[in-house]
């Protein structure tokens, strides 16, 4: 298609980024950015407001003229997804790897199916060296424990390290943790747990920075790893409507890699054709000292002069998760019988001094993507939030928290007052047995029910935005936008049973149904509000003029759908300025 190509998108619904806009609406296209809003090639929009609210936003009400129709068949044109909380390198990376999310089921599988996955990709590769790759859920496995002694009955020969759908932890081998040295006299590092027997034995899982205990020593990826697994993400996230991200780790992170060059290498090439920011990873076990490698990255990335990346964002993740104990709490865990114990998780950054690493970072223009789970790590993203406002005043950083699965209520009006936008992962929303088993028990009742409070720090006046933190989780956002609405899973493919009212397929109720968010908040927060966070807004995340033509095609009405059907509807089309980038079936 020619360049300066001129489309127009009609007979559907289409949301703005904050709104639907009235039925008859056409969206017209020319050299890959939006010329305006009309009516219909032969259909008048209904009502004088309706036709006031096209003029506001450019529409001329022309005739289709020369342009090409691109039918919505009655679905549903929105702006391109923006997930702002995403690691698509490595999820890319891990796709090509042993591979054990189960993301199309929309579940985790069973520890047996686990480790026919294994044995079966361990055959397919005998060359080899290490078998490593993850995705596998916690609750496949007793106490979400998986053990060493499972793993070498599959693979004893070569060593296997496996991370978890969250990231925070690893599932190794024997053979793994001979070659580390890890043994019954091995102490727990500061950041991290080793899981032991009774007997003080490691089992074969390893909590947060005790991973690194193993990721060492795995043989680096090349660029042609990371070449790949980028373009392998992009491809899938295409599939599902998403046109720009925030990757949550970029910079070299110890035992992880660095995925920033493979950006820079696609920006330079050509083949990044998504618009992307990259969150700089801060280093936990070092202070200020790093500020001056950070500002030389972002330089980095802005002398490639490409409006495709830029590492404007800086990661500090400030806790770990609550399955395993170590997301930061205001007060202690509970045991298994209800009683209190000393555990309330762990801080990785020094409380005491992360007011001050935040001011400088918001003075020197970065905005701060914290990792903030429990409640106590809100706290303290919020506190240094307040320290850099007090300091530096209106800098216009929009620091953003993700994943908040805790919130006190006292904190809830404190994002808005601070202008801190809240980054929720909704398709962690709902009972599952990773909540129900893992969590929820470990919390009590009152903690548990602060959980995910969408609807309230909405209410509150917060900014939200959208991600979906994968490979943790599926990236889609509909099944995000299902829960997000409904506070229960996404609907099994094939199943017809499940409402937004009552239980989900697996006859689970709404899970705190308080918190649910309307779907033009969600959609709202996935489209214009991660543009603001990535600092996009001016070009991306709505329909208005002059905007680049960044869309995803639902084929369903979404101003008029079901509640409980918003998890069947797919993504038929993805288009980048003008240029169509997926087509389903194709």
């Amino acid at each position: 298609m020619p360049a300066d190509a001129e489309l127009l998108f009609c007979n559907g619904t289409i949301f703005d980024g904050h709104r639907f806009l009235p039925p008859g609406s056409a969206l017209r296209v020319r050299a890959g950015r939006i010329v305006g809003v009309e009516a219909e090639p032969g259909r008048a929009v209904a009502s004088q407001a309706g036709q006031a609210g096209l003029a506001s936003r450019g529409g001329t009400a022309s005739p289709a003229g020369r342009a090409a129709i691109v039918d919505l068949a009655g679905g549903t044109l929105l702006p391109g997804f923006i997930d702002a909380h995403v690691h698509p390198v490595f999820a890319g990376d891990q796709l090509r790897r042993c591979d054990l999310s189960g993301a199309e089921a929309q579940g985790a599988l069973a520890q047996g199916e686990y480790l026919e996955i294994i044995a079966r990709y361990a055959r397919e590769h005998p060359e080899a060296e290490w078998i490593t790759g993850g995705g596998w859920s916690m609750e496949a496995f007793p106490a979400g424990i998986p053990t060493a002694a499972s793993l070498d009955a599959v693979v004893a020969d070569r060593p296997v390290c496996l991370r978890n759908r969250d990231g925070h932890g690893a599932w190794v081998n024997t053979r793994a943790l001979q070659l580390a040295g890890i043994d019954k006299a091995t102490p727990d590092p500061a950041d991290g747990r080793i899981e032991r027997d009774a007997h003080g034995n490691p089992v074969g899982m390893l909590q947060e920075g005790a991973a690194g205990l193993v990721s060492r020593l795995i043989p680096a990826q090349t660029e042609d790893d990371w070449d790949a697994g980028l373009q392998a993400a992009q491809a899938y996230l295409f599939s599902l409507g998403i046109t720009g991200w925030q990757d949550a780790i970029v910079g070299e992170r110890p035992g992880a890699g660095d995925p920033l060059h493979a950006y820079l290498r696609a920006a330079r090439a050509g083949t990044l054709k998504a618009t992307v920011v990259g969150a700089l990873w801060w280093h936990r076990e070092r202070g200020k000292d790093q500020l001056a490698d950070l500002v030389e990255q972002r330089s980095q990335a802005q002398r490639d002069q490409t409006d495709r990346f830029r590492a404007t964002s800086v990661k500090m993740m400030l806790d770990g998760v609550a399955e395993n104990h170590t997301a930061a709490m205001l007060e202690p865990y509970l045991d298994g019988h209800g009683c209190t114990t000393d555990v309330s998780g762990l801080d990785f950054i020094d409380p005491g001094l992360l007011p001050g690493y935040v001011t400088q970072l918001d003075r020197e223009g970065f905005q701060v993507h914290f990792h903030a789970l429990g409640d106590r790590a809100v706290r303290y993203a919020l506190d240094a939030i307040q320290a850099a406002r007090q300091s530096s005043g209106s800098t216009g950083q929009r620091h953003h928290l993700a994943h908040l699965q805790v919130v006190h209520p006292d904190d809830i009006p404190r994002f808005a007052e601070l202008r801190a936008t809240a980054n929720i992962q909704a398709l962690w929303a709902a009972h599952e047995p990773q909540m129900d088993e893992l969590t929820i028990p470990f919390l009590g009742e009152r903690r548990a029910g602060w959980q995910y409070p969408f609807r309230s720090l909405a209410d509150s006046g917060a900014s939200l935005c959208g991600g979906s933190d994968w490979p943790v989780s599926s990236p889609d956002p509909l099944w995000a936008a299902h829960v997000a609405v409904n506070r229960v899973v996404p609907p099994a493919a094939g199943s017809t049973t499940g409402t937004a009212d009552t239980a989900d397929h697996d006859g689970h109720d709404p899970f705190l149904p308080e918190q649910r968010l309307e779907l033009t908040a969600f959609l709202a927060a996935y489209t214009s509000g991660s543009a603001r966070i990535n600092g996009t807004e001016t070009s991306a995340g709505a329909i208005m003029p002059g905007y680049d033509a960044d869309f995803a095609i639902v084929d369903a009405d979404l101003a008029n759908i079901s509640p409980h059907e918003i998890g069947r509807a797919t993504i038929t089309q993805t288009w980048i300025r003008g240029e169509l980038v997926y087509q389903q079936g194709h």
